[in-house]
């Protein structure tokens, strides 16, 4: 056993001839010291670190999912777009020119008349001409008619059977005496924008 005479009269300068237990003791307490300042001053560090890594290395793996089903949609995206552009194209060869709207205006005019219909108002709204998302430019004309439903179908039918498109809105159709009904509607006709060289080369 060692007493309290034993620790009082250890000599610092002469540690060699310390008891062994006390010996055992002071280097066990040095080792301790030494693992946590080394786990104080450097493993606390790297574990901080890789931590960080280990977050990073998360982030990166849903990065390159993220990545991989983009990478294996890409062909079926771009092959959806190829069809857009096509389908894209197909109706702007539908839109007539500039100098071709006259010639759609008459044609629905001579629809109307060709239905069986009595023409009342056939009115090309020019003021209202507009473009629409830089692709096109859309113009209404406001329409009113009489006759009966048989010639309104048959009226709805033969323009949505012109290779141009036309579109009908705000239709309202009234009932009149003997019978006679009256149609009042919008139609819309769309042109497609030209630019300066096309223009050019229409005048030429």
């Amino acid at each position: 056993m060692i007493s309290l005479d034993d620790l009082t009269n250890l000599d610092p300068k002469n540690i060699g001839n310390w008891p062994i237990i006390i010996k055992t003791l002071l280097i066990l307490v040095l080792c301790a010291a030494t693992l946590f300042a080394g786990y104080w001053f450097d493993t606390q560090n790297q574990i901080g670190e890789l931590f960080k890594v280990q977050y990073k290395e998360k982030d990166l793996k849903e990065s390159f999912k993220t990545k991989q089903l983009q990478a294996a949609t890409l062909p079926k995206l771009k092959e959806q777009l190829e069809q857009i552009e096509y389908i894209l194209k197909e109706l702007f060869k539908k839109l007539p020119s500039n100098a071709q709207v006259d010639a759609l205006i008459r044609d629905i005019s001579q629809t109307m008349l060709a239905s069986g219909l009595k023409q009342e108002l056939f009115e090309p709204q020019y003021q209202r001409e507009r473009a629409e998302k830089g692709l096109y430019i859309k113009l209404p004309i406001k329409l009113r008619a009489k006759g009966d439903y048989h010639a309104f179908g048959k009226f709805v039918s033969g323009i949505g059977a012109m290779n141009r498109i036309v579109t009908q809105h705000d239709v309202v159709i009234k009932s009149s005496k003997g019978g006679v009904l009256t149609l009042d509607m919008q139609t819309q006709i769309y042109r497609y924008i030209e630019d300066e060289t096309q223009k050019k080369k229409r005048k030429r």
